[in-house]
């Protein structure tokens, strides 16, 4: 399983992050100033850094300089509000592998994570490789989606609200929880979208795999002959 560490002072941001990797299969942990960043970065085994450029003790592109300078090789993508053609050039230039602008998708930037991490598989990458219950199989590496012996096309969104319920299995998923999942932290909590995604995944799957929990959300059932509309 691969571990990531979260720069970001924000307390709101930092929680998002850690809940949506750690739904997604990653383990976590948390820096909260540069100097932390160094300490955890050079002296534990992370497998990627997400980075804030604003921290307070010190600048991002310090904190990827020395990094760099101490030949830290794991890959590290640039999480910020900075915007400017200027500053993602100089990012890139020195070092970073990716670079994502604040406001995000979780989505997005959870591909991009996944793509840094592809090259770079953890020891026990194969068992990582495929979600499944029941007859439902996702490859997370093809993107295919196996239901028993057919082979579902699905979209990006269609995937990821799929792959959350793959990691959560009879559990009880709210409307909040899959927004903040699938379509990112700062996305409208009245929009019906949650509904009109999983309305799209029942007509893939078959209605009776996804439930309606009355009052409270959404569940995937490993037991599609015996799901019923609660």
């Amino acid at each position: 399983m691969s571990r990531i560490l979260i720069a970001e002072d924000e307390p709101r941001i930092a929680a998002f992050l850690e809940k949506g990797l750690r739904a997604s299969g990653f383990t976590t942990a948390i820096a909260n100033s540069g100097q932390d960043v160094l300490e955890q970065a050079c002296g534990q085994n992370f497998d990627l850094l997400i980075l804030d450029l604003g921290l307070p003790d010190r600048d991002g592109f310090q904190i990827l300089k020395e990094l760099r300078g101490q030949g830290e090789t794991l890959p590290i993508i640039i999480l910020t509000a900075r915007d400017d053609l200027s500053d993602k050039v100089a990012g890139l230039e020195a070092g970073a592998d990716d670079y994502v602008t604040k406001p995000f998708r979780f989505a997005e930037l959870l591909a991009r994570v996944r793509a840094r991490l592809r090259n770079q598989p953890s020891k026990n990458a194969d068992d990582d490789k495929t979600l499944s219950t029941a007859n439902i199989c996702l490859n997370l590496y093809t993107r295919e989606v196996q239901v028993a012996d057919r082979t579902l096309q699905l979209s990006a969104k269609e995937f990821l609200l799929l792959e959350t319920f793959l990691r959560h299995p009879e559990q009880v998923l709210s409307r909040e929880q899959l927004l903040d999942q699938v379509w990112g932290y700062d996305y409208d909590p009245g929009s019906n979208i949650v509904d009109v995604y999983v309305g799209y995944l029942r007509k893939k799957l078959g209605s009776d795999r996804i439930e309606t929990v009355r009052g409270m959300g959404y569940r995937l059932s490993t037991s599609p002959a015996s799901s019923s509309q609660i």
